[in-house]
Order: C-alpha cells, then sequence, then structure tokens
C-alpha cells in the first residue's frame, strides 16, 4: 500500500529564518546553568550567587579559553572560532554528541543552497516498496521539521491514518502538540514532546535559514503553551532507539520496541521501525491490528477530529 503523501504546499505565510546568533547565545547560556561549581570541581564561592549555575568566568577557565572570548561567543559572534575551542567548551559544559554537534551547527553553521529548504522531500520509490513489504511491522519515514513522508498500513493502524489528514498536518510536532488523540495515545505524552522538541533544535542549529521551519516553531509557540516550555530549554539529543508505550483505542496497551536508521543517501530522512517481543501481549495485539487490515486503520488516531 502506497501511502507517501503528496508535496506539502507552501504555507500562507512561511515565517523569516531563526536567529543563529541568539539560538547560540541562548544554548550556550543555558548549559552553562544547569552546571554548578562543585559539579566541575570548583568551589561555590559562597550561598549567594547570582547567576543560576557556572559563572562566564568560570566556564572560560575550564575550557582555557579568555573571559572576553567566551563572553563574545556566548554573545552569539562564533565567527573564526575554531574546532579545538568549540570541543574545549563542549567539554567543559559536559555537552551530550548531540549537543556538540548541535553547538558546532550554530557557531559554524554550513553552506546550504537557499531555495534547499523550499523543495519537497522526496522518498525514493524503492523505499515506498520495503515499507509495503514490512508486513505487521508499523514503520514510518520521517524528515526535516519532524515531517511523516512515507508509512506502511501497520503505521498508520497504530499511529492512525496519516492519509486522512491535509499533508500540511502530516507532521509529528503538529499532531502531539496540537492534536488531543494523541495525549491519549502516548502513555509518556511528555516525554513523546521532549523527543519532538529536541529533533526540532537539531533541525534548527543545521538548517536555521529555514522559514517553513521557523513558521512551525512560530505557530507551536502561539497555540501550545507546553510547546513553549520544552522550546525554551534548547535542550537537543538524538534518539536511535527505544521503547515507546501506547495505548491504542482499539488494542489497549502496546509496548513497542523502536529502532531508528538514518537513510544513507539522505541523512535529514531516518526510517523508524516498531517491534514488539516475541510471544508479549503486545505482540498478539499487532497480529489482531494486522488482521482487522482496512477498519483497524479507520479507526486510528490520525482520523481528523469531528467538528465542534
Amino acid at each position: 500500500m502506497d501511502e507517501t503523501p503528496a508535496p506539502l504546499s507552501e504555507p500562507a505565510n512561511t515565517g523569516t529564518a531563526l536567529d543563529r546568533r541568539a539560538e547560540l547565545s541562548e544554548f550556550l547560556r543555558t548549559r552553562r546553568a544547569r552546571l554548578k561549581p562543585e559539579d566541575v570541581g570548583l568551589h561555590g564561592f559562597g550561598r549567594h550567587r547570582r547567576v543560576p549555575g557556572l559563572r562566564r568566568e568560570e566556564l572560560a577557565q575550564l575550557a582555557g579559553v579568555s573571559v572576553a572570548y567566551y563572553t563574545r561567543l556566548e554573545q552569539g559572534n562564533g565567527r573564526n572560532v575554531s574546532a579545538e575551542v568549540l570541543d574545549s567548551i563542549a567539554r567543559a559544559l559536559r555537552l551530550s554528541d548531540a549537543e556538540h554537534a548541535h553547538l558546532t551547527h550554530l557557531a559554524k553553521p554550513k553552506q546550504h543552497k537557499k531555495k534547499s529548504s523550499a523543495r519537497p522531500q522526496q522518498v525514493r520509490t524503492s523505499l515506498r516498496q520495503l515499507l509495503d513489504t514490512m508486513d505487521g511491522v508499523p514503520s514510518y519515514v520521517v524528515g526535516r521539521r519532524t515531517e511523516i513522508l512515507a508509512w506502511n498500513r501497520m503505521a498508520a493502524a497504530v499511529f492512525g491514518d496519516w492519509s486522512e489528514l491535509p499533508p500540511a498536518e502530516r507532521n509529528w510536532a503538529r499532531l502531539v502538540f496540537l492534536r488531543p488523540e494523541y495525549r491519549d495515545l502516548f502513555v509518556d505524552w511528555e516525554q513523546k514532546a521532549i523527543d519532538i522538541v529536541c529533533a526540532l533544535r537539531m533541525d534548527a542549529g543545521c538548517h536555521p535559514d529555514d522559514p517553513r521551519l521557523s513558521a512551525l516553531v512560530g505557530e507551536l509557540s502561539v497555540k501550545s503553551e507546553e510547546f513553549r516550555r520544552l522550546w525554551a530549554t534548547h535542550d537537543v539529543k538524538e534518539k536511535s532507539h527505544g521503547v515507546k508505550l501506547l495505548h491504542h483505542p482499539l488494542v489497549g496497551e502496546l509496548a513497542l520496541r523502536f529502532e531508528s536508521f538514518r537513510l544513507p543517501d539522505d541523512g535529514e530522512q531516518s526510517m523508524l521501525i516498531y517491534h514488539a517481543e516475541p510471544s508479549s501481549p503486545s505482540a498478539e495485539a499487532l497480529r489482531l491490528l494486522a488482521s482487522w487490515g482496512a477498519d483497524a486503520t479507520r479507526s486510528g488516531t490520525g482520523r481528523p477530529a469531528p467538528s465542534a
């Protein structure tokens, strides 16, 4: 079954590019604020500190750079900063691999073609055919801005029939933050929301000049208080595997393991594959959904909500 959506239409308001210098400044400030002097072997200098976390001079000392140099960087001026200095700052801030990569993207952005973000994301025909052959295994391809690009019948049965949604709504961030049925679907909705925001932050670091991404962030910030709160944390991370607990409207509780594979010929697309432990209640539930076919798909969470 071919579930690849049509190319997204251009939104009425594409917004403006994100401010890379502001993103760099806030990311460094929030990473510094989460560290305490005792975390890195420094004295706390008394109980009364005017700033949360490390002071700029303390961070500069740990990184082996001058206070003036680090201050310029935290003010968003990453021009001519070397990879070695970024490595030292990343170590001082105890950044994860994903956070280190994000810092590098913000401080030393790669040059992208101006119209690259406007081109529709395409999924190879052979990859769509592969999805269709994975019978009984919920799988889909997600691209930039958490856009859902292609999926198979079992993904529709588990997560909802996205073909019934307008192309612009086939987006994990929109689904999670703006559609109430997805709050019911994910047992740990908060963690799912965090994962989505972290993915968008990573995307923003790689493509701060993407007006579509800026428009999405702007819309979600207006419509969702939870999104505003999570976006302000500037957290980034990548999850390549894990377990998702779902409460499906037809079969009840599902515990599904997932693996995420970044496509070798397009690093901006990933295939996610879900499976249940053999002989588990979740495995039996997936078999039931597969046997119900189109009936299970039509009953999924992707069905548009009725008008008020």
